[in-house]
């Protein structure tokens, strides 16, 4: 899973990929080729 800045061209890869957003963060999964899993977000400081 590639963790990318902007999921833009992340989600034009495929034409099975679809963006989902899960607990704050944002990914793109893809059934056909999970090759293409990428995910944006979630870089919270937890001890503030």
């Amino acid at each position: 899973m590639k963790v990318l800045s902007s999921l833009k061209d992340a989600k034009t890869r495929h034409r099975d990929c679809q963006v989902v957003r899960r607990r704050g963060r944002i990914y793109v999964i893809c059934k056909s080729n999970p090759r293409f899993k990428a995910r944006q977000g979630g870089a919270k400081n937890r001890n503030a």
